[in-house]
């Protein structure tokens, strides 16, 4: 799945996604956001709206 469209995904599935991708594709948020070439500013703050932040030592967020 194409993520250049992330500002208009649901928060909850947008979420599961990006830990989908992390744990399964990339080695951490930094190779993610450069992949699909987003802001990463941009992505954490969607995420964060909806009340997650990004843990980099679980690679994940929560």
């Amino acid at each position: 799945m194409d993520l250049k469209n992330f500002a208009n995904m649901d928060p909850v599935m947008l979420m599961s996604i990006v830990n989908m991708k992390l744990r399964d594709e990339f080695t951490d948020l930094d190779d993610l956001v450069r992949y699909f070439d987003i802001e990463k500013e941009a992505l954490k703050s969607k995420l964060a709206e909806a009340g997650y932040e990004y843990l980099p030592e679980a690679k994940q967020f929560r």
